[in-house]
């Protein structure tokens, strides 16, 4: 076994070269320095009071903004900042206020160096982890075969977590950008490196036992009998087994003076001695920084923009569309060179999402970005919960995976119903093929059917789903998902100190809305309410459990239920369904530009900068301009430069 000693060295040698920091160049932060010399005195005096130090309202801290280079990767704070200043609502009426020239200081900073149109230039390199699904992959499509734990499981209940890996692996928290494969800041903890160490071992020694025979026969080249057994193996089905294993293991061809040395290593051994030498090799190649961590052997010149070479962009491609490692096609095309050609990534990314591996990216990349891992919280009974989870699921992969435009997430006439489902849909659930169920088994989970959706008018499209419905129960909690999730506004945290709201006054019979009016007086939260409120109270006709009621009356003694609305641009509707027609019409724009940043941020594993924005205003372009679909979107973005180029970070002088 390879000693934690000499694997965290190696690890240390691989490392040195490569910096974790932020490099900002000097063509993004230009010559003067406005914000060190003319707006940070102003922050100092009037925000850090409740923005800094030990005080941090709505999670703004401008204690943590003192350069130019800090102003300028929040170009999205600044966005929020403008607006503020400019309706008068910071600083709040009870703290001293900004003069007029203070104000105009800032604005003109704003206006002159962050709203201002910016270069397209692609990001820094900075290595980047595994997250723990693309490590389960990775290992899976190296091997053959998943390392899974034993799972005894009922009918009655949601499968549990069958991957050893994902039972071993700490969660991978979400990082700036909001997704796990964001993992630039999670540094690689002793816990990890144990972890990556067990695994390593137990993944080989399922490759040279009896039951991963079939696979090690695949890797060796060799047909390996039923009688074969470990003291059978030699040398030339370990240097076969090597020449193999490495260059699939780091994503890329490994220079032969490299795989010459691994196997010198097996000179003069034999049967179980010569397998335990091959298991060393092949461990010290699953521990290095090579194997568990991306990019780290991508050639480049050091403080230039450039293309990322051929076998980075398959790596790019593959754990964008598959969260796993590149396949045999695409490993090819690398080798060839052909892979730089925009046609033959178009070409690419169009056979990708026709694998099994492109529902990775509804399953984890629309799970993340529609926040639907909040059902596990909220719905704990199994089948329920496996019903409600499911079904925003098949209808992302079928939307991403079938080439259906990019606005029909919106509004679609297709859905995915099963039992648990059924009754959300009306009549048009007699036309379901009829569910035959298991004898002696009164409750199981059952796969969902594609259904044309032609009598429940009141559905179409994820908003109103019902697990969309149920893990946001209330108009507060969708309107702000809404918001969020669809249309990318930033909001703040609500105050910690906001009070419950009162029922109704004695002798009047007032709705939750008009209760929630008389709560929402307050200034201060006011104008995010403005944005909320109208969303969430459209879907008033959808009660907790995401199921349809009539609007015309609320519940037995109560006032109707008001699901009209205005929108901050001026316009009105009566119900969702009109709302629906606006989302799909004038607020088009905004909603697919939330899509593309979002794919964007994802593909590219980090958070967008303002040199990602020019790159962000040509898709959405692209996708309005006619019937955008998802494919179309995928391959913009694996064209786009951010992803194909990069910058390499210039090695800092001690």
């Amino acid at each position: 076994m390879v000693g934690n000693e000499v694997l965290a060295a190696e690890l240390q040698s691989f490392m040195r070269p490569f910096s974790l920091s932020l490099m900002f160049p000097a063509w993004l932060l230009g010559a003067a320095h406005g914000f060190e010399l003319e707006v940070r005195p102003i922050l100092d005096r009037s925000c850090l009071k409740c923005h800094g130090g030990e005080k941090v309202k709505g999670k703004v801290d401008f204690s943590r903004i003192k350069t130019d280079a800090d102003a300028d990767s929040q170009f999205e704070l600044w966005e929020t900042v403008a607006e503020m200043i400019t309706e008068g609502e910071m600083p709040p009426e009870d703290e001293p206020q900004l003069s007029e020239a203070e104000k105009k200081t800032i604005l003109d900073w704003y206006q002159g160096r962050l709203a201002a149109p910016v270069e397209a230039r692609p990001g820094t390199f900075q290595p980047r982890r595994l997250s723990g699904p693309e490590y389960r992959n990775t290992l899976h499509s190296l091997f053959g075969f998943e390392l899974n734990v034993a799972v005894a499981e009922a009918q009655q209940t949601a499968a549990g977590e069958r991957s050893l890996v994902m039972k071993l692996l700490p969660p991978d928290p979400p990082g700036a950008s909001g997704f796990i494969n964001d993992t630039h800041g999670a540094r690689l903890s002793s816990v990890i490196w144990d972890q990556y160490s067990h695994l390593s071992d137990a993944a080989l020694e399922q490759l040279f036992s009896r039951k991963g025979r079939e696979q090690l026969g695949t890797l060796t080249a060799a047909s390996l009998s039923e009688t074969w057994t470990t003291a059978d193996f030699t040398r030339a089905q370990a240097e076969i087994l090597i020449r193999n294993f490495v260059p699939r293991a780091f994503r890329r061809l490994v220079p032969e003076a490299q795989l010459s040395k691994i196997v010198s290593a097996l000179e003069g051994k034999n049967g179980r001695a010569l397998v335990e030498a091959t298991k060393f090799e092949l461990k010290a190649v699953l521990m290095s920084p090579a194997f568990f961590y991306r990019g780290l052997l991508m050639g480049g010149v050091p403080g230039k923009q450039q293309s990322v070479d051929a076998f980075e962009l398959a790596e790019r491609l593959s754990y964008f569309l598959w969260e796993d490692r590149p396949d045999d096609e695409l490993m090819s095309l690398a080798v060839k060179g052909t892979l730089s050609d925009p046609q033959v990534v178009e070409g690419q990314v169009e056979r990708m999402l026709q694998a099994p591996g492109a529902r990775s990216l509804a399953e984890s990349f629309g799970v993340q970005w529609l926040g639907l891992a909040s059902l596990d919280q909220m719905v704990k009974e199994p089948i329920r919960n496996h019903a409600l989870t499911s079904q925003p699921v098949d209808f992302l992969n079928y939307l991403f995976t079938e080439e259906r435009p990019v606005m029909e997430i919106i509004d679609s006439k297709i859905t995915f119903v099963n039992q648990g489902t059924s009754g959300f849909y009306g009549q048009d659930r007699q036309r379901m093929k009829r569910y035959a169920s298991t004898k002696g088994i009164e409750r199981q989970t059952t796969l969902n059917q594609r259904l044309t959706l032609e009598h429940a008018q009141w559905r179409g499209g994820i908003l109103t789903m019902p697990g969309v419905l149920s893990m946001n129960r209330g108009p507060i909690q969708r309107g702000t998902w809404m918001l969020r999730r669809i249309l990318g506004v930033k909001l703040g945290e609500p105050p910690a100190d906001v009070p419950a709201i009162k029922p109704s006054p004695r002798g009047k019979n007032l709705s939750f809305r008009e209760r929630f009016a008389m709560h929402r007086a307050d200034a201060s939260c006011a104008r995010c309410h403005e944005k909320i409120d109208p969303l969430g109270f459209s879907l008033g006709a959808y009660d907790a459990s995401g199921r349809f009621t009539a609007v015309s009356t609320g519940r037995e003694g109560s006032p109707p239920i008001d699901t009209s609305g205005q929108l901050p641009t001026g316009e009105n509707f009566k119900d969702f369904a009109e709302l629906k027609a606006i989302l799909l019409t004038s607020q088009r724009e905004t909603i697919v530009r939330n899509f593309v940043e979002r794919t964007l941020s994802y593909a590219l594993c980090r958070k967008l900068l303002r040199r990602d924005q020019p790159t962000v205003n040509e898709i959405t372009k692209n996708i309005c301009e006619g019937e955008g679909t998802w494919r179309s979107l995928f391959c913009q973005v694996a064209n786009s430069l951010p992803f194909r180029e990069t910058m390499i970070e210039k090695e800092r002088e001690e």
